[in-house]
């Protein structure tokens, strides 16, 4: 019986471009259009949007499935119109709702008369009890949320972490085989490929939005504290759990049974923790690229006409990923209040969550501003493959754990003279430049067998990557 088919209406275009002459935040100013896209799903305009359109869509629920005596089907035109509600919302609408407000002093009971004034024009002005019939507040706002949430990041976030996971797994395909010295607590280790660490970053994200995109939006519509006992007080024939399930299914969300005045915020509780960690993944990235870019693994290339240095001309900063760094940092931490603080609320209901998720979406703002900072940041740069060659050649060193394990191999095999390798190996590299000639004639003298003395004669840092380029094709 849910009805499958409820419409989800988008801002008129003229909310996009809107910003205040003069900004208190970063989001609304300097860089709204990075973010403009969130307007349409998580500003305050576009939840009384969804305001508007959860209680027209209720009105419809309860008259065409004639939950009411009395209120039975309304013709299809009369429908069309209620959900024209929703669809022409613009700027006089919010002015409208603000107008009312002033008199309520209270933002749900404002969307109530605004459809209640329009009932008349189509003749069924004798259904205003039945707009908003049953519910507290909270019944519209947390279906209001989470239609804002669900669109927010299904059409707007996801696109965007997907593009950009996209493009550093393309980063990592085109460097597969680009061999790179490893840095283990800053010191040179076992050889990698810049491939392989780029997909290990790849694979990582791509984890954390498998989990988000399986997140559930929960929602209820079921009275002052969970009860239904105004519904069937009012009207005790009716299934009214079906009522509300298939009404919350029919508008895309997941039905919660069993709730207080308030839905518990859980749902929403566990997709911030899912985007902070994404958040957080992706400034592990920021700050390695952001070092990669400091010994010259990557070149950046110049954008004409830019300002590096206001007094160093030379000088390509890495601002991008630096911005990025700033930015994943607000989100998350703006998300983590928010998961903390919407799952707890004082017996059957207190207001903090009112305040705390009016921040929802300036948390995904800076999410959203840092991702697009990267990818700009990645378009700009050029691995430097000569500068990670000569890296490599500077440290034949690293190959000592190679020449240790092949003496354990060849020992174990029964060749003699190969007793406490480790030991052997502390000595000739433990702090020390080991050159090319210094390893040969070292493993020349070991009295290995042949094919084991050749395996290391011709092994070099550049080549001692193990399957590192295979790795990469897991990123599928």
């Amino acid at each position: 019986m849910a009805d499958s088919a409820l419409p989800r209406v988008e801002l008129a275009s003229t909310f996009q471009g809107e910003a205040p002459s003069l900004s208190l935040g970063p989001l609304d100013g300097r860089y709204r259009e990075a973010v403009a896209p969130l307007v349409d799903y998580l500003s305050e305009a576009a939840l009384n949007r969804d305001r508007v359109h959860v209680e027209v869509e209720w009105l419809i629920h309860l008259t065409r499935h004639a939950v009411l005596p009395g209120a039975g089907p309304l013709e299809p035109s009369q429908e069309e119109f209620l959900r024209d509600i929703v669809l022409s919302f613009d700027t006089a609408s919010v002015t409208e709702l603000a107008e009312i407000e002033k008199v309520t002093v209270h933002d749900v009971k404002a969307v109530e008369y605004f459809i209640g004034r329009r009932l008349s024009g189509i003749g069924i002005e004798h259904l205003k009890p039945l707009v908003h019939f049953g519910c507290t507040s909270e019944d519209i706002n947390n279906l209001s949320y989470a239609l804002g949430i669900k669109g927010a990041v299904e059409r707007i976030w996801l696109p965007a972490a997907k593009d950009l996971v996209e493009r550093i797994g393309e980063l990592a395909r085109s460097s597969s085989s680009t061999a790179m010295l490893s840095r283990t607590h800053g010191q040179p280790a076992t050889p990698t490929t810049l491939g392989k660490e780029m997909a290990v970053v790849a694979h990582r994200l791509s984890r954390q939005l498998k989990r988000i995109e399986q997140t559930d939006y929960l929602g209820k519509i079921n009275g002052a504290t969970g009860t239904y006992a105004a519904h069937y007080a009012s009207v005790p024939a009716a299934d009214w759990q079906q009522v509300a399930r298939s009404f919350v299914e029919g508008l895309g969300l997941t039905w919660n049974p069993l709730t207080t005045q308030i839905e518990s915020h859980d749902w929403q509780a566990e997709l911030y923790a899912d985007v902070a960690r994404f958040n957080r993944i992706l400034h592990n990235f920021c700050t390695d690229v952001w070092s990669y870019i400091s010994i010259g693994y990557f070149a950046q290339v110049p954008v004409a006409g830019a300002t590096g240095s206001s007094t160093m001309p030379h000088k390509v900063n890495p601002i991008r990923f630096e911005n990025a760094e700033a930015n994943l940092e607000m989100s998350s931490s703006l998300l983590d209040v928010l998961g903390s603080t919407l799952v707890t609320s004082r017996w059957q209901r207190d207001l903090t969550d009112s305040s705390s998720q009016r921040n929802i979406g300036v948390a995904f703002g800076h999410s959203l501003l840092a991702i697009s900072n990267v990818v700009k940041g990645l378009g700009r740069l050029d691995v430097a493959p000569d500068a990670l060659a000569a890296d490599l050649d500077a440290n034949w060193e690293v190959l000592g754990e190679a020449v240790q394990m092949v003496m354990r191999a060849e020992a174990i095999a029964g060749v003699p003279g190969l007793a406490d390798p480790y030991e052997r190996l502390k000595e000739l590299t433990r702090g020390q430049r080991v050159d090319a000639a210094r390893m040969r004639d070292f493993v020349s003298g070991l009295g290995l067998g042949r094919d084991a003395e050749q395996r290391l004669l011709d092994l070099t840092p550049s080549s001692y990557t193990g399957i590192a380029e295979q790795l990469v094709d897991h990123l599928g």
